[in-house]
């Protein structure tokens, strides 16, 4: 599979944060996604970008909060974060880039 430029529009970046690194001990990614992306687009773009097989995708979408910014309230965007199975023998190295 080639990656094609709808794959880089539906998987918008990885997401390293405590949680992602504990998940990641037991074969699992977690990226940022479109917010309209299903599961089976999110599996194909993971396997065609990384060339890797997928076991499983959760998704969960983390609503956006209220914030002040200058003094102005406002809001941050709704977020999609996509939970990455991998089959057995399969890694992705998040740190490094695409």
């Amino acid at each position: 599979m080639s990656a094609k430029a709808e794959h880089y529009d539906v998987i918008r970046k990885p997401i390293i944060t405590e949680k992602a690194t504990m998940v990641s001990e037991n074969g699992a990614v977690v990226f940022e996604v479109a917010i309209d992306s299903n599961k089976p687009q999110i599996k194909e773009a993971v396997e065609a970008l990384f060339g890797v097989k997928v076991k499983a995708v959760n998704t969960a979408i983390t609503k956006g909060k209220a914030k002040r910014f200058k003094g102005q309230i406002g809001r941050r965007k709704d977020v999609k974060k996509a939970y990455v199975t991998l089959e057995e023998g399969n890694t992705i190295d998040v740190s490094t880039g695409l």
